[in-house]
């Protein structure tokens, strides 16, 4: 495990920060990214909280209570797919359809926040975190539109983005910063694994206690290293295809410079010169 004495965020969501008795590690992160206290009320049971490592869908749901004793539901996603925007589409949907009883009234639906950590580049952008919310804003007007709604017989106006899901996007690879607040603290941890023994970051604290690696069982210690070794792995495939894959754009173009090239009628030796392929493989070229 080297230096490394801190077990990684993606194994402890799903195997320790379940447990009540860690809910501060978890209520320090909700804290600081919505700048709010926050405070966890339970883990909600669904059919998605798997805690297998090959789970298709491995995402932990959380009813938690802000500063107002608003309750609100807490979606947190490690993801490592592709389709990143439809699984997280598709888990703020499965947050609220889950947690509404049937027969119930929409006026049960309670403000899902969908926290994604990002394990893989995505995407351009030169953020770290990014925050996403639902706004009906005027095509021709611009105004952002105000909704009146009746709730215990008198008028209610609100804006959607009251109620509809908010998303956070932590991307985790593109942090390489010194850590100096409480938020870059959080982040440098879910990268690295690494907390600052200093560190007066709501949640870090607790989880220096929490999360020591060698307070694991044998068995627990051995599944964990499995953990880390599956995703080293999968790390390499997904280095080694891409390198293929910008070897092989290379080639391509290496190849069309030559065809303009040898259609030019330059000679085989100054062509292979000029893009590195051989006079095989510009004979080879139409």
């Amino acid at each position: 495990m080297g230096i490394d004495n801190y077990i990684r965020f993606d194994w402890a969501i799903k195997r320790l920060l379940r447990d009540k008795a860690n809910f501060s590690v978890l209520e320090g992160l909700l804290t600081v990214l919505f700048n709010d206290k926050t405070t966890i009320v339970e883990i909600l049971e669904s059919e998605s909280n798997q805690q297998h490592d090959d789970d298709k869908f491995n995402r932990v749901d959380i009813k938690a209570k802000n500063s107002k004793g608003e309750i609100i539901l807490v979606e947190v996603q490690n993801t490592r797919e592709l389709y990143y925007l439809e699984r997280i589409l598709y888990g703020t949907s499965k947050a609220i359809t889950e947690h509404i009883s049937l027969g119930k009234s929409y006026k049960e639906v309670k403000k899902v926040y969908s926290i994604s950590i990002l394990y893989f580049d995505l995407g351009k952008g030169n953020d770290y975190l990014y925050h996403g919310q639902t706004h009906f804003v005027g095509v021709h007007t611009k105004d952002e539109l105000l909704i009146s709604t009746k709730e215990e017989g008198a008028v209610v106006q609100k804006y959607p983005a009251e109620l509809f899901p908010e998303y956070y996007l932590i991307r985790v690879n593109e942090f390489n910063q010194v850590a100096k607040t409480p938020l870059e603290e959080w982040i440098q941890y879910l990268k690295t694994g690494n907390i600052d023994p200093d560190t007066t970051a709501p949640g870090l604290s607790e989880a220096r206690e929490k999360l020591r690696y060698h307070d694991m069982s044998p068995e627990e210690r051995h599944a964990y290293d499995e953990h880390v070794n599956a995703i080293m792995i999968q790390n390499d495939v997904l280095n080694t295809a891409r390198e293929e894959g910008v070897v092989e754009g290379e080639k391509k173009k290496a190849l069309a410079i030559a065809l303009n090239m040898k259609t030019a009628g330059l000679p085989v030796d100054m062509i292979a010169q000029m893009t590195g392929l051989s006079a095989e493989e510009i004979a080879t070229i139409i």
